[in-house]
């Protein structure tokens, strides 16, 4: 008889493309095993009409889905990591972190090929603090328009709403097949990802089996990556309330870290860019994390 593990995940069809990514990579791993979805709605799938941040709540995509964990309901959970709190509940782990799809986000339009096209003026879609704060310190003159729902709604809500263009995370737009509707990938010296961006975790319970399953998916880059955005957004605070960018990556030996703290305004408190060996990661991002305090602290001129 096959050994049975239970996944669970929220019901969104991203979310079920990549918990479907992960069952694929464990059949591969472990053939005789049999792994079934258990979706679970979430506090942040039941509120639509609210943008995130004005919630104040932490884990709005995860909590549920923990207290399935710790109940003993699910064995383990797929999440996207930009979603989790950097602090779990007592007793989960996150247990591995697979490879990372680009973490940059992307400009999507109907009309215009770059966001430096878009006229004066411009409605753009998003509901996000941090790429509100970006994009009108890039352009003044934008129209930020809220914008919630999946990848799909909110690409549909381009035309719907007669925006002018929508910013989405080019990880969730490829997943779910649409990348031949980005306009443009925006770099990261425009726009700065959220922490986590474009990774997919699995949170098992600290020792359990599921643990030790799920170890084989773990890509030790993308996990060094994402621990120094994670360590960075604790020592910040705020979760999605703060508009807040902050992206590491790790190439040739050698990481390069970069943040942007603004406000809705589009003042830009902070930003800045520290590149060394991989061994300096923590310090580096220590030294990062001193520079945005001392900004923060600053008194307004």
């Amino acid at each position: 008889m096959k050994k049975r593990w239970i996944v669970g995940t929220r019901g969104s069809k991203l979310a079920l493309v990549q918990t479907g990514m992960v069952i694929d990579a464990l059949a591969g791993f472990y053939p005789g095993c049999d792994f079934s979805v258990k979706t679970i709605k979430t506090t942040g799938d039941s509120v639509w009409n609210t943008p995130l941040y004005l919630i104040g709540e932490k884990g709005l995509f995860i909590k549920e889905i923990e207290e399935a964990l710790i109940a003993g309901e699910i064995d383990l959970a797929v999440h996207s990591i930009k979603d989790l709190p950097t602090e779990l509940l007592e007793g989960l782990s996150l247990s591995a972190v697979l490879e990372r799809e680009d973490p940059r986000d992307t400009f999507i339009s109907l009309n215009h090929a770059a966001l430096a096209d878009a006229p004066v003026g411009a409605r753009v879609g998003t509901s996000s603090m941090r790429r509100k704060a970006q994009l009108l310190a890039l352009r003044p003159d934008l129209e930020i328009m809220p914008l919630r729902g999946n990848v799909e709604t909110r690409v549909r809500k381009l035309q719907e709403q007669d925006l002018d263009a929508v910013i989405l995370a080019y990880a969730g737009v490829k997943r779910m097949g649409l990348e031949q509707r980005v306009s443009e990938i925006l770099s990261l010296d425009v726009m700065i990802p959220a922490c986590g961006q474009g990774a997919i975790g699995i949170e098992t319970k600290s020792g359990h089996d599921a643990a030790s399953l799920v170890k084989p998916l773990d890509h030790e880059a993308t996990r060094f990556e994402v621990g120094i955005e994670r360590t960075f957004q604790a020592g910040v605070g705020g979760g999605c309330s703060v508009p807040l960018g902050v992206n590491a990556r790790l190439s040739g030996g050698r990481v390069t870290l970069r943040a942007a703290y603004g406000d809705e305004t589009g003042a830009i408190i902070f930003r800045d860019r520290l590149e060394g060996e991989r061994a300096e990661g923590a310090a580096l991002m220590e030294g990062l994390l001193d520079g945005l305090r001392r900004a923060r602290a600053a008194p307004v001129t």
